[in-house]
């Protein structure tokens, strides 16, 4: 029998729940964001690139009845996966007319198939309307609000162009959380100016916040953005492979046990990855967080100051 993982998965959190395996299907809705349309700034954070980290299939003329069949039919025959969570990824997903929102996520939740809404945004960007239409759809669905943190320090939320401060996730979270609403938090490792004590801090940060969930991934360069410019310039070094994985255990051991870790490393598409070359072999980064967890008898929770 395979030993227990040293952190609470996603995987195993989702077949808890509901019993089986359960597929996220990830959705471009066409929306944008307050810092690329002028509204907070313009450019985009510093790491996107003009497709916002998204796959564009809104723009080749998908919709999201479409996308959501054919992601079914995908991860059917690839996982033999029979439910889905419909998840909004690109850009900032509550960022649109109520009636534009509530259009997007009825669509994805009409097949019977699918259990759960996950919805990727910007703190600054949750009216009350909105986070009251979400908690709605909570009563009889799983329902996450996907939150972009990436550093509780707001010289490097500067540096970012993430034109929010810490203090804006943490008020976000808390008005999601009263309402219900389970957040998952993202975060980046490898920021400019951060090492392993800031990479700590903001750990420490979410331990006290009521977050249910945390997104973890390497600072990895992509073409046509900001940071590729200053990686060119030899002004950004990315973490090696060796750092990464201290740093993702060093983080994950100053967290609450119950929190879920949805993701250890990010999935960048290899004909945009500029750098570190690295991320592009996930199973390996997996294994080798594994293998530092029983390096150092440590598991999640192991350092979380109470």
């Amino acid at each position: 029998m395979a030993a227990d993982p040293p952190y609470r998965d996603l995987n195993s959190y989702l077949k808890g729940r509901f019993g089986e395996r359960v597929q996220k299907i990830t959705l471009d809705a066409g929306l944008t964001c307050p810092n690329r349309d002028g509204r907070v700034s313009t450019g985009g954070c510093l790491y996107c690139n003009a497709r916002g980290s998204g796959t564009g299939a809104w723009g080749r003329g998908q919709g999201i009845p479409a996308q959501m069949e054919a992601g079914m039919a995908r991860l059917s025959r690839r996982y033999g996966a029979a439910r889905f969570i419909a998840y909004f990824q690109s850009f900032s997903n509550t960022y649109a007319p109520l009636t534009t929102l509530r259009e997007l996520y009825e669509a994805a939740l009409a097949p019977p198939q699918v259990v759960g809404l996950s919805v990727g945004t910007r703190p600054d960007c949750l009216a009350d309307e909105v986070l009251d239409l979400l908690a709605g759809y909570a009563r009889d669905r799983l329902v996450w609000l996907e939150l972009g943190l990436q550093s509780a320090h707001d010289v490097t939320l500067s540096r970012l162009n993430r034109g929010h401060d810490a203090a804006c996730f943490s008020q976000a979270a808390v008005r999601a959380a009263s309402r219900g609403l389970a957040v998952v938090a993202h975060v980046i490792l490898g920021l400019p100016g951060e090492g392993p004590g800031e990479m700590a801090a903001t750990a420490d940060f979410l331990a006290r916040l009521p977050v249910h969930g945390v997104k973890i991934h390497a600072l990895y360069v992509v073409k046509d953005s900001g940071l590729a410019r200053l990686h060119e310039q030899g002004e950004y070094v990315c973490l090696t492979e060796a750092q990464y994985v201290s740093g993702v255990v060093d983080f994950i051991e100053r967290l609450p046990p119950l929190l879920v870790i949805h993701r250890l490393t990010g999935d960048p598409h290899a004909e945009e990855l500029v750098a570190p070359a690295w991320c592009l072999d996930k199973p390996r980064v997996l294994k080798r967080i594994r293998e530092e967890f029983l390096r150092r008898g440590t598991r999640q929770g192991s350092h979380l100051i109470r």
